[in-house]
């Protein structure tokens, strides 16, 4: 497994509490403590060391190991917990003949290789990404805004877990925010079908919230070239339109792509492999904790 350099990104999100605790496994790496906080290479190094992850959870066979803060060992982020996590699956996909690819609601059929699961997290700036979006979901934004319609105005609601209530934002925004909520929006979608892919297919969209975001994101409801799209609410449909979502993110910018928006660019055209990756870290490291974590399952 490669150590190279790491995104400087990291740096702003690991607090003196994870240092210290990442501190403890460097030796154990054959990392010097004093690099951890200026060695790119250092600090992945020791994220990657299966002693970082024992130390923060309580022992366990893999796939029932709970990840949620009553159960962290010691203080930390939930940014230096989702890290362990990335970097957990990434040492396990090394070595990994098959892996459980999610086919529905509670079916997982074991496909050999994992060769794309390995080539997606193998980029830092991936697992970066990975990291931030999972941690960006322990705490969401909710709450409502005016808007003025032909009957006067009215209130109207928006949460981060409900893609339509979140979309209506697109229609009240200012258009240089516009960027920020298309982005936020393919966030939504890869989170919902990676970390919670069974609710998704099962309670996701109706028919009426389907056409609804379609029509909103210029995608016409079904293309007559391309087989069925999955059941109205499931995972192919928020596939389809988060991709979609991070492309009009991309392409609404004005000025040119920012780092974090150039790894926009690089996940868009693999939204699916970052859903399937998602799903193994899901399935292996967080699914006992999930709810816990982030509250309940977008509903």
């Amino acid at each position: 497994m490669s150590s190279a350099a790491i995104s400087p990104g990291w740096f702003d999100h690991l607090n003196p509490n994870d240092l210290a605790l990442l501190s403890r496994v460097a030796p154990q790496a054959g990392v010097a403590a004093n690099d951890l906080v200026r060695d790119r290479a250092a600090l992945t190094t020791v994220l990657a060391h299966p002693r970082a992850f024992e130390l923060l959870f309580p022992p366990g066979e893999v796939g029932e190991v709970p990840v949620a803060p009553a159960d962290l060992l010691v203080p930390a982020s939930p940014f230096l917990a989702f890290a362990l996590v990335v970097h957990r699956g990434w040492a396990d996909l090394q070595s990994a003949r098959y892996v459980a690819e999610w086919v529905g609601p509670r079916q997982r059929l074991p496909v050999l290789g994992g060769d794309d699961l390995r080539d997606f997290l193998a980029s830092d700036k991936r697992r970066l990404f990975l990291t931030e979006l999972l941690s960006s979901y322990t705490r969401v934004s909710s709450g409502s805004t005016w808007v003025h319609t032909t009957r006067g105005w009215r209130r109207r609601k928006f949460s981060e877990l409900d893609p339509v209530r979140l979309a209506s934002l697109l229609e009240v925004v200012p258009e240089g925010e516009r960027p920020g909520v298309y982005r936020r929006l393919g966030d939504l979608a890869l989170f919902l079908t990676g970390v919670f892919p069974d609710h998704t297919e099962l309670n996701g969209l109706g028919p009426m919230d389907e056409a609804r975001l379609l029509r909103m994101s210029g995608l016409p409801e079904r293309e007559s070239n391309l087989p069925p799209a999955a059941p109205a609410g499931g995972v192919g449909i928020l596939e389809r339109l988060g991709e979609h979502w991070y492309r009009l993110a991309l392409r609404s910018l004005s000025g040119p792509l920012t780092g974090t928006m150039s790894v926009v660019a690089d996940v868009a055209g693999s939204f699916v492999a970052a859903r399937r990756t998602l799903n193994y870290l899901t399935d292996r490291h967080l699914f006992a904790g999930r709810t816990r974590w982030f509250g309940q399952e977008a509903s």
